[in-house]
């Protein structure tokens, strides 16, 4: 079904492609660092959402989607942007004494979900990435499958991993003279997000 060297081959890269903080891991951090690592996972939850349906899309060769609809994916991505920085800001000038709300569950889904979704340059990663460990001498679609599940599962386990850290180390900030550093760390990572889903490009 799958060549064993590409398939090992995928598996590595996938693994140092994803370990490399993106928009995604500075989300998800960030969410952690906030709240908890039960809110980092389920950021996770939303990304992997998002990775699964972007996955499908690739592995179907979806392209004229992708041009319809690339207009679309810019507006969705800048209001993205925007409301990350806000966030962000939110964090960074809030006072210790503060009383936060923890944000609903759905609130934190939905937050990983459009991150991961409207980053143009995921998708197109995904078109390009994927058929690099296709075996031309065997069926591409079981190989297509696998290797996106494959992926999905190695970016649902790492996410997940930054995630417990950054809540384990919330427990080190959680004291009130450092209540301050944690919500301004928390702020940088969600201002790091907007800026990496800004500086995404739509490549030909």
């Amino acid at each position: 079904m799958v060549d064993s060297e590409l398939y090992l081959a995928f598996v590595l890269a996938t693994i140092v492609l994803i370990v490399l903080p993106g928009p995604n891991v500075t989300l998800i951090v960030a969410n952690s660092l906030a709240t908890g690592a039960r809110a980092g996972l389920l950021t996770v939850a939303g990304t992997s959402c998002a990775t699964a349906l972007l996955l499908a899309v690739a592995a179907l060769g979806m392209t004229t989607l992708i041009a319809v609809m690339a207009d679309w994916f810019t507006w969705l991505r800048w209001a993205g942007v925007a409301y990350l920085l806000y966030l962000g800001l939110q964090q960074w000038r809030r006072l210790p004494s503060a009383a936060q709300t923890p944000p609903g569950r759905q609130r934190l889904f939905w937050q990983g979900f459009l991150v991961s979704a409207t980053n143009p340059k995921t998708l197109l990663f995904y078109v390009a990435f994927l058929p690099q460990f296709v075996d031309p001498g065997l069926a591409p679609g079981p190989q297509l499958t696998v290797l996106s599940l494959t992926f999905l599962v190695i970016a649902t386990v790492i996410d997940g991993a930054y995630g417990l850290l950054a809540g384990h180390l919330r427990g080190a900030l959680a004291d009130a003279r450092r209540t301050r550093l944690r919500q301004r760390i928390s702020g940088s990572f969600l201002i790091a997000a907007a800026l990496g889903l800004a500086l995404a490009r739509r490549t030909s």
